[in-house]
């Protein structure tokens, strides 16, 4: 039997702890014997933040009552003994709830008021306010305390018709998806908007995060959720039930907001649940197997699919079997094929592009301080010659020679002006990547996009309205770009022509990876206009819903532009290091020659002997550099070794 998604992403957060003092105990080396370059530092530091507290979220999506809160209960939580969330009849999460562990935060469960869906702000923004959020502690080591507070993400309002259409909840042109009134013509909408739980769960500890989401209904009227959260996960499981098989609701989730796409790179699981409503006593086990093969094949032609990628479970009978330790019921109800391919797609898609970004950091570095360590001994090399040639030569020599050394310096000061210009060119063109994604820029382009969908009538012309505002988000992208590549071109000429002057070693530093932001910008483009869909498409004639799937956008590209900005600063930052770096090493190197040819002149030191230390030098240089291809091969074992297990 495959190992289960628990067990996977356990052992993969026991890797990556194990991973992360690997490299603290590699960049303290490097530091120990002055290796440690700005630039070096900086990747390392980055290297290991993405090792230690990369994240990933697996969205649970379906219509009411598919059984996503069980098969949560039922994959992660099941060591209560209980259900945590809440999943039993009539009790169903109304809500978007995201289950994930904050270090620096108490065990809560947090509720954003269904009522500030009313104002302008992103989710994202909401986020940032904890005074809005209504908290309530939590007791992880109370399994009845943590269910019962956990059930507040069922609560509900009663509000008028008005209310509920100025909220997301209810449409005249569709009026099938209304939901039903009361005597008194008064709506049921949920009380809260957004739930986050913050406890910690030994998974959650480690990075996972769990996104339960509500209804059709819900989904489509909270934009953020379906082009940020759900567009964001690891992993989607989508679910059917077996007693109600792919209905229209549930084939308008799939279509508009799920259905794969393979440049997203995220795995989707078909899950066709309940299938203990097929278990029938008169019936033979083939006869069962027979019926949810039928089942499976209608889920697959209706969401057209592979009917081997359709996934039957029962969740409940897991949990129950679980809890009771039944394992012919656990293996009966399809759960453990369930978390074995969702470890399959989600641990192992997590695990193979941090293995490879790994990779690239790991020869990034190794070239770097296999640099440096080559300017040490080429200026060790350099001095040993040159003190080799004072063997019997008289005072006079020592002082010509300590001119001509003096002279060199005096001629690297004065080339030293060129680095310095550099450094200003290098600060006058980085305005240009700065200019091209300034946040204002952004904020433009979505008042234009915002104006555009506010127009009245049916919304026709939205598909010209996204294509040229993306039109212009690209544009700015390639300015960025372009200037960016003008850098580069700056630092081949200039570092090439400084190196010959002053025997400097500059290398140009590669630019960030813009062309990484133009596919979020295609992908961001392309979930906006499948999640317009003809049911979101009416919704624009009412001006709140614009609102809130324009501040969606602009929320999700502020967070993609701003790491853009953060990597483009890094460049920045690492280019005028290596500048700098290169200074103070030449006037170390002058300040050593300097120094050796005093002493000896003073008698304080003799030749031989400071060749002999200069030869030690050698040596030490030598063994660091041999110690640094065993570090990094260690490094890329360990790497390697775990990268190997994910094949087997």
């Amino acid at each position: 039997m495959a190992a289960t998604f628990n067990a996977q992403w356990a052992e993969q957060g026991a890797w990556r702890r194990e991973f992360s003092f690997l490299l603290r105990l590699f960049s303290r080396w490097l530091k120990d014997n002055a290796l440690q370059g700005a630039a070096v530092q900086d990747r390392l530091q980055r290297l290991e933040s993405r090792v230690r507290s990369s994240r990933l979220m697996v969205a649970f999506v379906a219509e009411f009552s598919r059984g996503k809160s069980e098969m949560v209960n039922a994959i992660f939580f099941a060591d209560y003994g209980r259900r945590i969330m809440p999943a039993s009849a009539g009790r169903t999460t109304m809500c978007p709830t995201e289950i994930g562990y904050e270090p620096d935060l108490a065990p809560t469960l947090r509720l954003l008021p269904i009522q500030t869906r009313l104002q302008p702000q992103a989710l994202r923004d909401w986020r940032q306010t904890p005074e809005a959020w209504t908290a309530f502690d939590l007791d992880v080591n109370n399994a009845e305390q943590l269910a019962n507070t956990l059930e507040r993400v069922t609560d509900t309002l009663q509000v008028t018709q008005q209310e509920a259409q100025a909220l997301g909840f209810w449409h005249s042109q569709t009026p099938e998806d209304n939901p039903p009134t009361d005597p008194q013509g008064l709506v049921q909408v949920p009380k809260w908007r957004h739930a986050l739980v913050n406890f910690a769960h030994p998974l959650l500890k480690q990075g996972l995060v769990i996104l339960d989401t509500p209804g059709l209904n819900a989904i489509g009227a909270e934009p953020e959720l379906t082009v940020g959260l759900i567009d964001q996960a690891d992993a989607v499981v989508f679910i059917v039930g077996a007693d109600t098989g792919v209905t229209g609701s549930d084939l308008a989730i799939w279509q508009e907001h799920i259905r794969p796409d393979a440049d997203q790179g995220r795995a989707v699981l078909v899950v066709l649940n309940k299938i203990d409503t097929l278990w029938d006593e008169l019936s033979s086990p083939p006869q069962i197997q027979a019926q949810i093969e039928v089942q499976k094949l209608r889920v697959a032609q209706a969401l057209d699919v592979d009917p081997q990628d359709v996934l039957a479970v029962s969740a409940q009978k897991g949990l129950v079997a679980k809890v009771s330790g039944n394992a012919d019921l656990l293996e009966r109800s399809g759960l453990l094929a369930l978390e074995a391919a969702l470890a399959q797609g989600m641990v192992g898609g997590h695990r193979a592009a941090l293995h490879g970004a790994i990779g690239q950091d790991i020869d990034a570095v190794r070239a770097e301080v296999g640099r440096m360590l080559q300017a040490r001994q080429s200026s060790l090399a350099e001095q040993h010659a040159e003190l080799e040639g004072l063997r019997g030569k008289s005072d006079a020599v020592l002082q010509q020679m300590r001119q001509r050394i003096a002279q060199e310096q005096q001629n690297f000061e004065l080339g030293s002006r060129k680095i310095r210009a550099v450094k200003a060119v290098h600060v006058r063109l980085f305005r240009a990547i700065w200019d091209a994604l300034d946040p204002l820029r952004l904020a433009q382009e979505m008042q234009l996009l915002a104006h555009a969908l506010s127009q009245p009538g049916l919304k026709l012309g939205v598909k010209k309205a996204y294509s040229e505002t993306f039109l212009h988000l690209r544009a700015h992208l390639r300015q960025a770009h372009a200037a960016a590549q003008e850098i580069r071109e700056m630092q081949v000429a200039t570092f090439h022509q400084i190196n010959a002057e002053i025997g400097t070693a500059l290398r140009p530093l590669a630019p960030p990876a813009l062309d990484t932001f133009l596919m979020d910008l295609e992908l961001a483009e392309r979930s906006h206009l499948s999640y317009l869909g003809i049911r979101n498409l009416l919704r624009l004639q009412q001006p709140e819903f614009t609102q809130r799937l324009v501040s969606a956008l602009a929320s999700k590209l502020a967070a993609l532009q701003a790491a853009v900005r953060k990597d483009a600063e890094s460049w920045r930052d690492s280019v005028a290091a290596l500048l700098d770096g290169q200074i103070g090493m030449r006037r170390a190197h002058f300040a050593s020659r300097l120094d050796a040819i005093e002493k000896i002149g003073n008698a304080t030191e003799g030749l031989e002997e400071r060749l002999r230390h200069l030869a030690d030098l050698q040596q030490a240089t030598t063994l660091l550099a041999t110690k640094l291809d065993e570090q990094v091969a260690h490094l890329a074992a360990a790497n390697a070794d775990h990268q190997a297990k994910l094949r087997t």
